[in-house]
């Protein structure tokens, strides 16, 4: 038990030395959601939304788990399904593949990175809504919150493996992985309210039950438990689904061989 621990280890270790060494892409991957949060909160003026959280609620209390949820999707469900893609048709994984190393470690090597990124994510993000916006967190509600994203970026790591197997080439991969990337964000309540059919349609995807179970932890008004067991529920039944899926179909050879 303590080799597969110690080895697993140093699988992570290497793919965050891969990660940081390639310091614009982390960059960028730091900055696009705070730019992207700045940017969302500057249009709407700053004001308060009086029909979300509550009325006299800051709207960046709205958009912080909007924000976060954001950003996790994109460490662990953008980034993962991309790069297994470029790694596999390159070669990278047959020959991965080929090693002593066992599969189960390359794998958890890749979501032990995403998970980490994603982590690092949550806190600049939290850290830069309370520092520059006055967002407020409880600290009763932060277990509920850690647990939540804990939840959803493993969620997030499986359905990115799931895709990866999806998509045929390098060339293709963007646009496969985007489509329902994007679909996800802007059906969610990511940057507006949403209600209607779209709401009912969301709530059954992965990313609104995200959204809606960190709102609990950032509502002001939550009186009481901050954890939401049904959303929670959600995101351990995608993940399930989408690691299922991935060990059914992930591939280690180019499609094109």
């Amino acid at each position: 038990m303590s080799s597969d621990v110690a080895l697993l280890g140093s699988q992570i270790r290497y793919e965050q030395k891969s990660y940081w060494r390639n310091p614009g892409a982390a960059f960028f991957t730091f900055a696009f959601p705070l730019v992207f949060f700045f940017i969302l909160v500057g249009v709407a003026g700053g004001g308060h939304d009086a029909s979300i959280l509550g009325k006299g609620v800051k709207l960046a209390q709205y958009y912080t788990p909007s924000i976060l949820a954001y950003a996790v999707m994109s460490a662990c469900f953008l980034s993962i399904s991309l790069n297994l893609v470029r790694q596999r048709e390159f070669g990278i994984l047959k020959r991965m593949h080929g090693t002593p190393l066992p599969s189960w470690a390359f794998i958890g090597g890749v979501i032990g990175n995403a998970v980490i990124v994603a982590t690092l994510l949550s806190v600049v993000c939290v850290t830069f809504a309370i520092l520059v916006y006055g967002v407020s967190l409880p600290a009763s509600h932060i277990p509920a919150l850690v647990v939540t994203i804990a939840l959803a970026a493993l969620a997030f790591c499986a359905l990115g493996i799931a895709v990866s197997s999806l998509i045929p080439n390098l060339d293709s991969g963007p646009a496969i992985v985007n489509l329902p990337y994007f679909v996800l964000v802007f059906i969610s309540g990511t940057y507006f309210p949403i209600s209607g059919t779209m709401a009912k349609i969301a709530n059954w995807l992965p990313l609104r039950p995200f959204i809606v179970a960190m709102y609990k932890s950032f509502n002001p008004f939550t009186t009481g438990s901050a954890w939401a067991p049904h959303q929670l529920l959600h995101l351990v039944i995608w993940g399930v689904i989408g690691t299922v899926f991935a060990v059914r179909n992930f591939r280690w050879t180019p499609r094109r061989g």
